[in-house]
């Protein structure tokens, strides 16, 4: 199975007021949610290199994480995992719905989709992922990043986007969001 078959998701509706969309990132990355996969820094300027640290909080209803799978935002270009000892670490590229300059170059594809695997992370601890990508310079814009976390015994899959005027505490399992501000 390709990393990308376990993802099917939601975006917001085209010309979804940005208020409704940022409000809804806000929300998500906001308040009680410490049981869900998060981003250690929900907020980076466009056009910016970030660093995405996704925070794992638990397993499985009491089963270890076995795997995490991450799917890159579209927008954001020359995606780098970092290795995580006792982790198998497998990326997919793919095409970019966007190619861009680089050095004179023209770039059209790129890292897609990262997945760790092959380690254990019991219920009880705790551990971050990381990868780092160059933002789109589209300030106001809110990126969503699904992440599918695997466990020895069932799932979570962290990839649900909140709709125009839903709330995001009314998703079961919201996709960690990224509010893009105004370059620095």
């Amino acid at each position: 199975m390709r990393v990308s078959d376990v993802f099917a998701f939601r975006v917001p509706a085209a010309g979804a007021p940005v208020a409704v969309v940022l409000s809804a990132a806000i929300l998500c990355a906001a308040g009680p949610v410490a049981a869900h996969v998060g981003l250690a820094v929900t907020e980076a300027p466009a056009g910016s290199s970030y660093k995405a640290v996704l925070k794992i909080g638990h397993g499985c209803a009491g089963s270890p994480t076995r795997e995490i799978r991450v799917r890159v935002p579209h927008g954001m270009r020359a995606a780098k995992p970092m290795p995580k000892p006792g982790w198998n670490l497998e990326t997919v590229v793919g095409p970019l719905a966007r190619p861009y300059q680089d050095h004179g170059r023209t770039v059209s594809e790129g890292v897609t989709e990262i997945r760790w695997s092959g380690g254990s992370l019991d219920d009880a601890h705790y551990d971050e992922f990381v990868f780092v990508g160059r933002l789109p310079e589209e300030p106001g814009k809110v990126l969503y990043i699904p992440v599918v976390q695997l466990c020895e015994k069932g799932e979570h899959r962290w990839i649900e986007v909140p709709a125009e005027g839903q709330k995001p505490d009314d998703l079961r399992e919201p996709a960690p969001a990224l509010r893009l501000l105004p370059a620095r």
